[in-house]
């Protein structure tokens, strides 16, 4: 257990410097180091995490929102979910090594509080909450954006893959009331570097071709051509 705190790094990671630093150690401050080390007398990131998770939904919904305008309501639920999920945001809390900085008691320590996803995503939308009381939903909001905009985008591919999949499914059992079936067609390419081919079938025909780094890919490109070709 350690008493030090020093705010430069985090700072410098998230690209935000605290007018009052103790915002920022309260935010990375956890309920068992009060407990241990100051008596049980002293603020934790308990209260901080529930309103960082109010800004986390605000701000990431307004983010995708506007930046993806053509989405539909279910994709960006879906895009959202990702990126606020736990594993995401105990994720980008490795990245800035929240839990090297988190203050906690000694048996939390030892039991490996700092690896724990639930600790490291509370510890995050803490750090947001702590933004905002230092600077305002825009200071949060900027942070937020800049350091989930990898995130994000890596679930609004995810979700249009996903996507095109179950809306293929979604056309072929409402007039068919069956799915359609995807192959492998072709494997190319040396072993580091594979290209692989799949077709959509249905009932002998081919409907949709595509090809990807992954069979999975693959099979989502068909079902994106063969859904571009249904909807035509």
């Amino acid at each position: 257990m350690t008493h030090e705190f020093n705010p430069a790094p985090i700072e410098k990671r998230i690209g935000y410097r605290f007018a009052c630093k103790d915002l920022l150690r309260t935010a990375l401050t956890h309920r068992s180091f009060v407990n241990e080390a100051m008596e049980g007398r002293g603020d934790y990131n308990e209260r901080l995490e529930f309103l960082g998770d109010a800004v986390l939904q605000l701000a990431v919904s307004r983010f995708i929102f506007d930046r993806y305008p053509d989405l539909p309501e279910g994709d960006l639920t879906r895009i959202r979910a990702e990126v606020v999920s736990e594993k995401g945001l105990a994720a980008v809390a490795q990245q800035l090594e929240l839990g090297e900085a988190l203050l906690f008691g000694r048996g939390e320590d030892r039991s490996g509080g700092r690896r724990k996803a639930s600790l490291l995503s509370n510890a995050f939308e803490a750090l947001l909450g702590a933004v905002f009381r230092d600077g305002g939903f825009d200071a949060a909001t900027d942070v937020a954006e800049r350091l989930l905009r990898e995130r994000i985008e890596a679930a609004q591919g995810l979700s249009a893959w996903t996507d095109y999949k179950t809306r293929l499914q979604e056309y072929f059992q409402g007039r068919y009331g069956r799915p359609p079936a995807y192959r492998l067609a072709s494997v190319t390419g040396p072993e580091h570097d594979r290209v692989y081919r799949a077709e959509v079938v249905f009932d002998d025909e081919v409907v949709g071709q595509g090809q990807g780094r992954t069979k999975k890919a693959a099979q989502q490109a068909a079902a994106r051509q063969a859904l571009h070709a249904l909807e035509a």
